[in-house]
Protein backbone atom coordinates (compact mmCIF):
# COMPACT_ATOMS: atom_id res chain seq x y z
CA UNK A 1 0.00 0.00 0.00
CA UNK A 2 2.88 2.37 0.76
CA UNK A 3 4.44 1.55 -2.60
CA UNK A 4 1.19 2.15 -4.45
CA UNK A 5 0.56 5.34 -2.53
CA UNK A 6 3.99 6.79 -3.34
CA UNK A 7 3.82 5.89 -7.03
CA UNK A 8 0.23 7.07 -7.21
CA UNK A 9 1.22 10.44 -5.73
CA UNK A 10 4.04 10.86 -8.25
CA UNK A 11 1.74 9.95 -11.13
CA UNK A 12 -0.89 12.39 -9.88
CA UNK A 13 1.68 15.20 -9.74
CA UNK A 14 2.92 14.46 -13.27
CA UNK A 15 -0.58 14.28 -14.74
CA UNK A 16 -1.45 17.49 -12.91
CA UNK A 17 1.53 19.15 -14.59
CA UNK A 18 0.30 17.82 -17.94
CA UNK A 19 -3.15 19.27 -17.35
CA UNK A 20 -1.70 22.68 -16.51
CA UNK A 21 0.84 22.63 -19.34
CA UNK A 22 -1.60 21.68 -22.13
CA UNK A 23 -2.41 24.76 -24.19
CA UNK A 24 -3.86 25.20 -27.64
CA UNK A 25 -1.60 26.00 -30.54
CA UNK A 26 -1.93 28.52 -33.33
CA UNK A 27 -4.65 26.90 -35.43
CA UNK A 28 -6.86 25.75 -32.57
CA UNK A 29 -6.71 29.08 -30.73
CA UNK A 30 -8.17 30.82 -33.75
CA UNK A 31 -11.12 28.40 -33.89
CA UNK A 32 -14.19 29.52 -31.98
CA UNK A 33 -15.44 25.97 -31.39
CA UNK A 34 -13.83 22.58 -30.88
CA UNK A 35 -15.96 21.29 -33.76
CA UNK A 36 -13.96 23.51 -36.15
CA UNK A 37 -10.62 21.88 -35.36
CA UNK A 38 -9.05 19.57 -37.92
CA UNK A 39 -9.56 16.18 -36.30
CA UNK A 40 -13.16 16.97 -35.46
CA UNK A 41 -13.78 18.11 -39.03
CA UNK A 42 -12.41 14.74 -40.14
CA UNK A 43 -14.77 12.95 -37.76
CA UNK A 44 -17.68 14.96 -39.12
CA UNK A 45 -16.64 13.86 -42.59
CA UNK A 46 -16.58 10.21 -41.52
CA UNK A 47 -20.02 10.52 -39.97
CA UNK A 48 -21.29 12.03 -43.20
CA UNK A 49 -19.97 9.05 -45.16
CA UNK A 50 -16.89 10.67 -46.71
CA UNK A 51 -13.12 10.43 -46.20
CA UNK A 52 -12.54 14.15 -46.64
CA UNK A 53 -13.07 16.84 -44.04
CA UNK A 54 -16.50 18.36 -43.51
CA UNK A 55 -15.25 21.70 -44.73
CA UNK A 56 -16.06 23.68 -47.85
CA UNK A 57 -13.33 24.43 -50.37
CA UNK A 58 -13.09 28.15 -51.18
CA UNK A 59 -14.05 28.75 -54.78
CA UNK A 60 -10.96 30.85 -55.32
CA UNK A 61 -8.65 27.98 -54.34
CA UNK A 62 -10.34 25.66 -56.82
CA UNK A 63 -9.79 28.21 -59.58
CA UNK A 64 -6.05 28.59 -59.01
CA UNK A 65 -3.96 27.21 -61.89
CA UNK A 66 -1.52 25.80 -59.32
CA UNK A 67 -3.13 25.50 -55.86
CA UNK A 68 0.08 24.08 -54.35
CA UNK A 69 2.11 27.22 -55.01
CA UNK A 70 2.67 28.73 -51.51
CA UNK A 71 2.55 32.29 -52.84
CA UNK A 72 -0.80 31.58 -54.51
CA UNK A 73 -2.50 29.60 -51.74
CA UNK A 74 -1.26 31.82 -48.91
CA UNK A 75 -4.53 33.75 -48.96
CA UNK A 76 -6.46 30.57 -48.17
CA UNK A 77 -4.10 29.02 -45.66
CA UNK A 78 -4.76 31.72 -43.05
CA UNK A 79 -7.71 33.94 -42.05
CA UNK A 80 -10.55 33.71 -42.81
CA UNK A 81 -10.32 30.27 -44.47
CA UNK A 82 -7.77 28.47 -42.24
CA UNK A 83 -6.63 25.70 -44.60
CA UNK A 84 -3.01 25.68 -43.43
CA UNK A 85 -1.39 22.23 -43.72
CA UNK A 86 -4.51 20.54 -45.05
CA UNK A 87 -4.22 18.38 -48.17
CA UNK A 88 -6.18 19.44 -51.25
CA UNK A 89 -6.95 16.86 -53.93
CA UNK A 90 -9.62 16.80 -56.61
CA UNK A 91 -11.72 19.51 -55.04
CA UNK A 92 -11.73 18.09 -51.50
CA UNK A 93 -9.80 18.70 -48.31
CA UNK A 94 -8.08 15.88 -46.44
CA UNK A 95 -5.96 15.44 -43.33
CA UNK A 96 -2.51 14.06 -43.99
CA UNK A 97 -1.95 13.53 -40.27
CA UNK A 98 -2.57 10.01 -39.00
CA UNK A 99 -6.10 8.62 -38.86
CA UNK A 100 -5.67 6.73 -35.57
CA UNK A 101 -6.51 9.60 -33.16
CA UNK A 102 -9.81 10.13 -34.96
CA UNK A 103 -10.71 6.44 -34.71
CA UNK A 104 -9.73 5.74 -31.10
CA UNK A 105 -10.56 9.03 -29.38
CA UNK A 106 -12.23 11.88 -31.27
CA UNK A 107 -14.98 9.83 -32.93
CA UNK A 108 -15.83 7.67 -29.88
CA UNK A 109 -15.83 10.74 -27.64
CA UNK A 110 -18.34 12.68 -29.72
CA UNK A 111 -20.45 9.54 -30.25
CA UNK A 112 -20.72 8.95 -26.49
CA UNK A 113 -20.91 12.52 -25.15
CA UNK A 114 -22.24 14.55 -28.06
CA UNK A 115 -19.38 17.04 -27.53
CA UNK A 116 -16.10 17.60 -29.34
CA UNK A 117 -12.62 17.42 -27.83
CA UNK A 118 -10.12 20.21 -28.29
CA UNK A 119 -6.74 19.11 -29.59
CA UNK A 120 -5.06 20.19 -26.36
CA UNK A 121 -7.33 17.85 -24.38
CA UNK A 122 -6.56 14.94 -26.70
CA UNK A 123 -2.81 15.55 -26.41
CA UNK A 124 -3.05 15.62 -22.61
CA UNK A 125 -5.02 12.35 -22.61
CA UNK A 126 -2.58 10.58 -24.93
CA UNK A 127 0.44 11.80 -22.98
CA UNK A 128 -1.08 10.80 -19.63
CA UNK A 129 -1.86 7.27 -20.82
CA UNK A 130 1.58 6.93 -22.42
CA UNK A 131 3.22 8.05 -19.19
CA UNK A 132 1.16 5.64 -17.06
CA UNK A 133 2.01 2.80 -19.46
CA UNK A 134 5.74 3.56 -19.15
CA UNK A 135 5.49 3.69 -15.33
CA UNK A 136 3.64 0.37 -15.30
CA UNK A 137 6.34 -1.17 -17.47
CA UNK A 138 9.19 0.06 -15.27
CA UNK A 139 7.33 -0.99 -12.14
CA UNK A 140 7.05 -4.52 -13.57
CA UNK A 141 10.78 -4.49 -14.34
CA UNK A 142 11.53 -3.24 -10.85
CA UNK A 143 9.47 -5.86 -9.04
CA UNK A 144 10.79 -8.77 -11.10
CA UNK A 145 14.45 -7.86 -11.61
CA UNK A 146 15.37 -5.03 -9.23
CA UNK A 147 13.59 -5.89 -5.98
CA UNK A 148 16.68 -4.77 -4.02
CA UNK A 149 16.11 -1.16 -5.09
CA UNK A 150 14.06 1.08 -2.80
CA UNK A 151 10.66 2.54 -3.59
CA UNK A 152 12.18 6.04 -3.41
CA UNK A 153 14.39 5.28 -6.40
CA UNK A 154 11.42 3.87 -8.28
CA UNK A 155 9.44 7.04 -7.54
CA UNK A 156 12.30 9.14 -8.93
CA UNK A 157 12.30 6.98 -12.05
CA UNK A 158 8.57 7.60 -12.47
CA UNK A 159 9.18 11.34 -12.19
CA UNK A 160 11.82 11.10 -14.91
CA UNK A 161 9.45 9.18 -17.19
CA UNK A 162 6.90 11.95 -16.83
CA UNK A 163 8.90 15.17 -16.82
CA UNK A 164 12.26 14.50 -18.51
CA UNK A 165 11.04 13.13 -21.85
CA UNK A 166 10.13 16.32 -23.73
CA UNK A 167 6.41 15.74 -23.15
CA UNK A 168 5.97 18.99 -21.13
CA UNK A 169 7.42 20.90 -24.08
CA UNK A 170 5.09 19.07 -26.45
CA UNK A 171 2.07 20.00 -24.33
CA UNK A 172 2.91 23.71 -24.26
CA UNK A 173 1.63 24.04 -27.83
CA UNK A 174 -0.91 21.31 -28.45
CA UNK A 175 -1.81 21.55 -32.11
CA UNK A 176 -2.96 19.05 -34.73
CA UNK A 177 0.70 18.05 -35.18
CA UNK A 178 1.05 17.16 -31.53
CA UNK A 179 -2.12 15.07 -31.57
CA UNK A 180 -0.67 12.46 -33.91
CA UNK A 181 2.74 12.51 -32.22
CA UNK A 182 1.34 12.08 -28.70
CA UNK A 183 -0.93 9.29 -29.96
CA UNK A 184 2.09 7.52 -31.42
CA UNK A 185 3.94 7.94 -28.12
CA UNK A 186 1.05 6.42 -26.15
CA UNK A 187 0.68 3.43 -28.46
CA UNK A 188 4.42 2.80 -28.54
CA UNK A 189 4.51 2.58 -24.74
CA UNK A 190 1.49 0.27 -24.74
CA UNK A 191 3.27 -1.90 -27.32
CA UNK A 192 6.35 -2.20 -25.12
CA UNK A 193 4.14 -3.17 -22.19
CA UNK A 194 2.42 -5.88 -24.26
CA UNK A 195 5.80 -7.20 -25.45
CA UNK A 196 6.97 -7.38 -21.84
CA UNK A 197 3.90 -9.40 -20.90
CA UNK A 198 4.36 -11.68 -23.92
CA UNK A 199 7.88 -12.48 -22.75
CA UNK A 200 6.95 -13.12 -19.13
CA UNK A 201 3.53 -14.75 -19.44
CA UNK A 202 4.09 -17.64 -21.87
CA UNK A 203 0.66 -19.14 -21.18
CA UNK A 204 -0.96 -15.99 -22.62
CA UNK A 205 1.74 -15.05 -25.07
CA UNK A 206 -0.55 -15.26 -28.09
CA UNK A 207 -2.96 -12.71 -26.70
CA UNK A 208 -0.18 -10.33 -25.69
CA UNK A 209 1.53 -10.69 -29.07
CA UNK A 210 -1.75 -9.82 -30.80
CA UNK A 211 -2.21 -6.82 -28.49
CA UNK A 212 1.30 -5.59 -29.22
CA UNK A 213 0.72 -5.99 -32.95
CA UNK A 214 -2.57 -4.08 -32.82
CA UNK A 215 -1.07 -1.29 -30.70
CA UNK A 216 1.93 -0.81 -32.95
CA UNK A 217 -0.19 -1.01 -36.09
CA UNK A 218 -2.33 1.81 -34.71
CA UNK A 219 0.85 3.71 -33.81
CA UNK A 220 1.89 3.55 -37.46
CA UNK A 221 -1.60 4.78 -38.35
CA UNK A 222 -0.93 7.79 -36.15
CA UNK A 223 2.66 8.36 -37.27
CA UNK A 224 3.79 6.50 -40.42
CA UNK A 225 7.38 7.41 -39.52
CA UNK A 226 7.16 4.73 -36.79
CA UNK A 227 6.81 1.98 -39.40
CA UNK A 228 10.35 0.62 -39.26
CA UNK A 229 10.21 0.31 -35.47
CA UNK A 230 7.77 -2.57 -35.96
CA UNK A 231 10.78 -4.90 -35.86
CA UNK A 232 10.44 -4.90 -32.06
CA UNK A 233 7.48 -7.25 -32.51
CA UNK A 234 10.05 -9.90 -33.37
CA UNK A 235 11.43 -9.84 -29.81
CA UNK A 236 8.74 -12.13 -28.32
CA UNK A 237 8.67 -14.06 -31.59
CA UNK A 238 12.36 -14.87 -31.10
CA UNK A 239 11.57 -16.10 -27.59
CA UNK A 240 8.77 -18.32 -28.92
CA UNK A 241 11.12 -19.54 -31.65
CA UNK A 242 13.50 -20.82 -28.99
CA UNK A 243 10.61 -22.63 -27.37
CA UNK A 244 9.70 -24.17 -30.78
CA UNK A 245 6.38 -22.37 -31.04
CA UNK A 246 7.31 -20.74 -34.28
CA UNK A 247 4.48 -20.54 -36.76
CA UNK A 248 1.71 -19.38 -34.47
CA UNK A 249 3.93 -16.73 -32.83
CA UNK A 250 4.94 -15.23 -36.17
CA UNK A 251 1.34 -15.22 -37.40
CA UNK A 252 0.05 -13.66 -34.19
CA UNK A 253 2.70 -10.93 -34.24
CA UNK A 254 2.40 -10.16 -37.96
CA UNK A 255 -1.31 -10.69 -38.60
CA UNK A 256 -2.91 -7.67 -36.88
CA UNK A 257 -0.30 -5.13 -37.99
CA UNK A 258 -0.45 -6.41 -41.57
CA UNK A 259 -4.24 -6.07 -41.60
CA UNK A 260 -3.99 -2.55 -40.21
CA UNK A 261 -1.33 -1.75 -42.80
CA UNK A 262 -3.59 -2.98 -45.60
CA UNK A 263 -6.37 -0.82 -44.20
CA UNK A 264 -4.07 2.22 -44.31
CA UNK A 265 -3.09 1.47 -47.91
CA UNK A 266 -6.76 1.21 -48.88
CA UNK A 267 -7.53 4.45 -47.02
CA UNK A 268 -4.78 6.23 -48.96
CA UNK A 269 -5.89 4.76 -52.27
CA UNK A 270 -9.49 5.86 -51.77
CA UNK A 271 -8.35 9.38 -50.95
CA UNK A 272 -5.44 9.99 -53.31
CA UNK A 273 -5.57 7.14 -55.84
CA UNK A 274 -2.22 5.97 -54.51
CA UNK A 275 -1.87 3.50 -51.61
CA UNK A 276 1.51 4.99 -50.61
CA UNK A 277 0.36 8.62 -50.59
CA UNK A 278 -0.64 9.97 -47.17
CA UNK A 279 -1.39 13.45 -48.51
CA UNK A 280 1.83 15.32 -47.89
CA UNK A 281 2.40 15.79 -51.61
CA UNK A 282 -0.87 17.73 -51.81
CA UNK A 283 -0.38 19.73 -48.63
CA UNK A 284 -1.20 23.45 -48.56
CA UNK A 285 1.93 24.55 -46.73
CA UNK A 286 4.45 27.33 -46.60
CA UNK A 287 6.83 25.09 -48.60
CA UNK A 288 5.90 23.38 -51.84
CA UNK A 289 5.75 19.71 -50.86
CA UNK A 290 5.61 17.95 -54.23
CA UNK A 291 9.13 19.06 -55.18
CA UNK A 292 10.88 18.53 -51.83
CA UNK A 293 13.15 15.66 -50.91
CA UNK A 294 11.64 14.77 -47.56
CA UNK A 295 14.16 12.11 -46.51
CA UNK A 296 17.87 12.06 -47.27
CA UNK A 297 21.18 11.03 -45.72
CA UNK A 298 22.24 14.58 -46.51
CA UNK A 299 20.21 15.82 -43.49
CA UNK A 300 21.48 13.25 -40.99
CA UNK A 301 24.53 15.02 -39.51
CA UNK A 302 22.69 18.33 -39.13
CA UNK A 303 19.73 16.68 -37.41
CA UNK A 304 22.01 14.65 -35.16
CA UNK A 305 23.66 17.87 -33.99
CA UNK A 306 20.43 19.71 -33.21
CA UNK A 307 18.62 16.70 -31.73
CA UNK A 308 21.47 15.39 -29.58
CA UNK A 309 24.43 17.76 -29.25
CA UNK A 310 23.47 21.44 -29.37
CA UNK A 311 22.99 22.95 -25.88
CA UNK A 312 20.29 25.48 -25.13
CA UNK A 313 21.35 28.98 -24.13
CA UNK A 314 20.87 30.01 -20.52
CA UNK A 315 20.36 33.57 -19.31
CA UNK A 316 19.38 35.47 -16.17
CA UNK A 317 15.76 36.15 -17.13
CA UNK A 318 12.86 33.77 -16.51
CA UNK A 319 12.39 31.17 -17.88
CA UNK A 320 16.22 31.26 -18.14
CA UNK A 321 16.47 29.01 -21.21
CA UNK A 322 16.33 29.95 -24.88
CA UNK A 323 16.84 28.26 -28.21
CA UNK A 324 20.01 26.62 -29.45
CA UNK A 325 22.38 28.14 -31.96
CA UNK A 326 21.31 26.55 -35.23
CA UNK A 327 24.23 25.23 -37.31
CA UNK A 328 24.35 26.00 -41.05
CA UNK A 329 21.49 24.25 -42.80
CA UNK A 330 22.25 21.58 -45.40
CA UNK A 331 21.04 22.21 -48.92
CA UNK A 332 17.40 21.30 -49.41
CA UNK A 333 16.46 21.20 -45.74
CA UNK A 334 13.39 22.96 -44.42
CA UNK A 335 12.72 25.08 -41.39
CA UNK A 336 14.10 24.50 -37.88
CA UNK A 337 11.57 24.81 -35.05
CA UNK A 338 13.36 25.10 -31.72
CA UNK A 339 14.86 21.61 -31.26
CA UNK A 340 17.30 20.96 -28.42
CA UNK A 341 20.19 18.57 -27.89
CA UNK A 342 18.98 15.70 -25.72
CA UNK A 343 22.46 14.64 -24.60
CA UNK A 344 23.44 18.15 -23.51
CA UNK A 345 20.15 19.41 -22.05
CA UNK A 346 18.70 16.21 -20.55
CA UNK A 347 21.85 14.74 -18.97
CA UNK A 348 19.94 11.92 -17.27
CA UNK A 349 19.86 10.05 -20.59
CA UNK A 350 23.59 9.32 -20.33
CA UNK A 351 22.70 6.67 -17.75
CA UNK A 352 21.23 4.61 -20.58
CA UNK A 353 24.83 3.48 -21.07
CA UNK A 354 24.46 1.48 -17.83
CA UNK A 355 21.69 -0.73 -19.25
CA UNK A 356 24.06 -3.70 -19.92
CA UNK A 357 24.54 -3.94 -16.15
CA UNK A 358 20.85 -4.94 -15.90
CA UNK A 359 21.73 -8.54 -16.79
CA UNK A 360 24.98 -8.56 -14.80
CA UNK A 361 25.20 -11.58 -12.46
CA UNK A 362 21.86 -12.95 -13.61
CA UNK A 363 21.01 -16.62 -13.96
CA UNK A 364 21.24 -18.23 -17.38
CA UNK A 365 17.43 -18.53 -17.42
CA UNK A 366 16.74 -14.89 -16.64
CA UNK A 367 19.51 -13.17 -18.58
CA UNK A 368 18.38 -13.93 -22.18
CA UNK A 369 14.80 -12.71 -21.67
CA UNK A 370 15.82 -9.47 -19.95
CA UNK A 371 18.59 -8.78 -22.43
CA UNK A 372 16.31 -9.47 -25.40
CA UNK A 373 13.68 -7.05 -24.14
CA UNK A 374 16.15 -4.24 -23.39
CA UNK A 375 17.89 -4.67 -26.73
CA UNK A 376 14.45 -4.36 -28.35
CA UNK A 377 13.82 -1.06 -26.54
CA UNK A 378 17.24 0.23 -27.60
CA UNK A 379 16.54 -0.84 -31.17
CA UNK A 380 13.24 1.05 -31.16
CA UNK A 381 15.02 4.18 -29.94
CA UNK A 382 17.72 3.89 -32.60
CA UNK A 383 15.30 3.31 -35.48
CA UNK A 384 13.01 6.20 -34.50
CA UNK A 385 15.95 8.56 -33.98
CA UNK A 386 17.44 7.59 -37.36
CA UNK A 387 14.12 8.11 -39.14
CA UNK A 388 13.73 11.61 -37.74
CA UNK A 389 17.39 12.28 -38.47
CA UNK A 390 16.76 11.70 -42.16
CA UNK A 391 13.80 14.10 -42.34
CA UNK A 392 14.16 17.53 -43.94
CA UNK A 393 12.66 19.47 -41.01
CA UNK A 394 14.13 19.59 -37.49
CA UNK A 395 11.48 20.28 -34.86
CA UNK A 396 11.27 19.91 -31.09
CA UNK A 397 8.03 17.93 -31.26
CA UNK A 398 9.69 15.22 -33.37
CA UNK A 399 11.98 14.44 -30.44
CA UNK A 400 9.01 12.85 -28.67
CA UNK A 401 9.36 9.96 -31.12
CA UNK A 402 12.65 8.85 -29.57
CA UNK A 403 13.30 10.77 -26.33
CA UNK A 404 10.79 8.80 -24.16
CA UNK A 405 12.40 5.45 -25.08
CA UNK A 406 15.85 6.91 -24.34
CA UNK A 407 14.68 8.12 -20.92
CA UNK A 408 13.12 4.69 -20.36
CA UNK A 409 16.53 3.13 -20.97
CA UNK A 410 18.11 5.72 -18.67
CA UNK A 411 15.87 4.88 -15.71
CA UNK A 412 16.57 1.18 -16.27
CA UNK A 413 20.23 2.15 -16.13
CA UNK A 414 19.58 3.82 -12.77
CA UNK A 415 17.90 0.69 -11.43
CA UNK A 416 20.79 -1.43 -12.72
CA UNK A 417 23.44 0.70 -10.99
CA UNK A 418 21.45 0.75 -7.75
CA UNK A 419 21.19 -3.04 -7.83
CA UNK A 420 24.89 -3.61 -8.55
CA UNK A 421 25.91 -1.32 -5.68
CA UNK A 422 23.40 -2.69 -3.16
CA UNK A 423 26.15 -3.92 -0.81
CA UNK A 424 28.41 -0.88 -1.26
CA UNK A 425 26.70 1.82 0.72
CA UNK A 426 29.22 4.61 0.22
CA UNK A 427 29.43 4.16 -3.53
CA UNK A 428 25.69 3.78 -3.77
CA UNK A 429 25.19 7.05 -1.89
CA UNK A 430 27.62 8.86 -4.17
CA UNK A 431 25.90 7.39 -7.20
CA UNK A 432 22.49 8.39 -5.88
CA UNK A 433 23.57 11.98 -5.40
CA UNK A 434 24.97 11.98 -8.92
CA UNK A 435 21.92 10.70 -10.75
CA UNK A 436 19.63 12.83 -8.56
CA UNK A 437 21.44 15.94 -9.77
CA UNK A 438 21.14 14.77 -13.38
CA UNK A 439 17.44 14.09 -12.86
CA UNK A 440 16.87 17.53 -11.33
CA UNK A 441 18.65 19.27 -14.20
CA UNK A 442 16.72 17.26 -16.78
CA UNK A 443 13.31 17.93 -15.24
CA UNK A 444 14.11 21.61 -14.71
CA UNK A 445 15.14 22.03 -18.34
CA UNK A 446 11.96 20.36 -19.61
CA UNK A 447 9.71 22.54 -17.47
CA UNK A 448 11.53 25.79 -18.28
CA UNK A 449 11.66 24.96 -21.98
CA UNK A 450 7.92 24.32 -21.93
CA UNK A 451 7.38 27.82 -20.50
CA UNK A 452 9.57 29.31 -23.24
CA UNK A 453 7.67 27.47 -25.98
CA UNK A 454 4.33 28.45 -24.44
CA UNK A 455 5.35 32.12 -24.44
CA UNK A 456 6.44 31.94 -28.09
CA UNK A 457 3.19 30.23 -29.08
CA UNK A 458 1.06 32.81 -27.28
CA UNK A 459 2.98 35.62 -28.95
CA UNK A 460 2.30 34.10 -32.38
CA UNK A 461 -1.38 33.67 -31.54
CA UNK A 462 -1.63 37.31 -30.45
CA UNK A 463 -0.15 38.48 -33.74
CA UNK A 464 -2.61 36.29 -35.64
CA UNK A 465 -5.54 37.77 -33.70
CA UNK A 466 -4.37 41.26 -34.61
CA UNK A 467 -4.02 40.37 -38.30
CA UNK A 468 -7.50 38.82 -38.24
CA UNK A 469 -8.99 41.98 -36.74
CA UNK A 470 -9.96 40.24 -33.47
CA UNK A 471 -8.26 42.86 -31.34
CA UNK A 472 -10.26 42.25 -28.15
CA UNK A 473 -9.13 38.61 -28.08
Amino acid sequence: WIERGILGAVCAVVIGVYACAAHSGFLESLSLNASDTYYNLLVQGFRAGQLSLKKEVPSGLAQLPDPYDPSANGLYRLAPYWLHDLSYYRGRLFLYFGITPALILFWPFVAVTGHYLFHREAVAIFCAIGFLASVGLVRALWRRYFAEVSIGVMAACALALGLATGVPVLLSRSEVYEVSISCGYMLTMLTLGAIWCALHEPERRGWWLAAASVAYGLAVGARPSLLFGAVILLVPVAQAWRERRRTWALLTAAGPIVLIGLGLLLYNYLRFDNPLEFGQRYQLARDRQDTLQHFSLHYLWFNFRVYFLEPAHWNSRFPFVSEITVPPLPAGSGRVEAPFGVLTNVPLVWLALAVPMAWHSRSTEVRPILRRFLVGVALLFGICALTMGLYYIACFRYETEFAPTLVLLAVIGVLSLERVLTDRRVWRRVLRWGWSVLLGLSVAFNLLASVEHYAEAQNAIGIAFCEAGRLQE
